[in-house]
């Protein structure tokens, strides 16, 4: 017996569309994180990027429950003694409406490089337009 070894000429990509609108940002994260990563597939290889391209529309539109609006912080660290900047989530959401699901799916890849090459298969949109139709992406209910 030999073990199966997955090769990069083996994986196929699909493309999927989600729409976010009313979906609470933690559940909606996740399981978009799983398919960025392939683990929804019978061949995910946890060294290999095996996982599919994800669109992600209306995300000025998410949910958040509890009073995470304005508990939740965001912080940027410039390296400059007095440089902490930290911003609410109604905050972010008003500047850059993409932003909040895309650091939270971010946070759910592995923090390495092939995580950011997986990052690189997510596309955040606030409206309901994208501009992915030439690849036929299938709807997909989270």
């Amino acid at each position: 017996m030999k073990t199966f070894t997955l090769k990069e000429s083996d994986i196929t990509r699909e493309w999927y569309v989600v729409d976010a609108a009313g979906q609470t940002l933690g559940r909606l994260s996740s399981q978009v994180a799983a398919i960025l990563r392939g683990k929804h597939k019978p061949t995910f290889t946890p060294w290999m990027d095996t996982g599919d391209h994800v669109i992600v529309l209306n995300a000025d539109k998410i949910a958040v429950t509890g009073n995470r609006e304005d508990k939740k912080m965001y912080y940027n660290f410039s390296g400059y003694a007095g440089g902490m900047k930290e911003t609410s989530l109604r905050g972010l959401m008003a500047k850059h409406p993409t932003r909040a699901v895309e650091l939270a799916i971010k946070g759910m890849l592995p923090h390495n490089r092939l995580g950011r090459q997986m990052f690189k298969k997510l596309n955040v949109y606030a409206g309901s337009e994208h501009p992915h139709a030439a690849q036929k992406p299938k709807k997909l209910e989270l």
